[in-house]
């Protein structure tokens, strides 16, 4: 993958979620590629909510110590911090496209940080939102 692509929560904890079957092999393999073309993106609220689900919500939970070891190497990736002015403008995108404020949230963060694909389960694929292009990669064998 070459371009900036924003990975939405659901997707990062698949990576990892060993009892997640096909989702979990594909899911691997795209942070895997992120990793490799260092263009992945994440925000802050990525990040707490996937370590919330790795150690209280999958099947197989993780220890807090293995998740936190995870999160520190995301940390390298680049994260968008979301503040008030994120926050303003997840409020107006949420109005705009009626989609709810969680996911406006993370169409924010992803605009704030130049993201051109955004990877998620959680939105229409092929959606295009603020110029970002929403892509679910569970369906239709869709591959960035």
């Amino acid at each position: 993958m070459s371009v900036r692509t924003f990975v939405d929560t659901n997707i990062l904890v698949y990576a990892y979620d060993l009892d997640a079957g096909e989702k979990y092999t594909v899911a691997k393999e795209i942070v895997s590629d992120l990793w490799n073309s260092r263009t992945g993106i994440l925000s802050t609220q990525v990040v707490q909510e996937f370590y919330v689900t790795l150690t209280r919500k999958i099947p197989s939970p993780l220890k807090k110590t293995q998740a936190r070891r995870i999160i520190g190497n995301y940390l390298s990736w680049d994260v968008a911090l979301n503040d008030g002015r994120t926050i303003l403008q997840a409020s107006e995108i949420e109005e705009t496209y009626n989609i709810s404020f969680e996911d406006a949230m993370i169409i924010s963060a992803a605009y704030t940080k130049n993201a051109s694909l955004l990877l998620t389960e959680d939105l229409n694929s092929g959606q295009q939102i603020e110029g970002i292009r929403v892509l679910n990669p569970f369906i239709d064998n869709a591959v960035p």
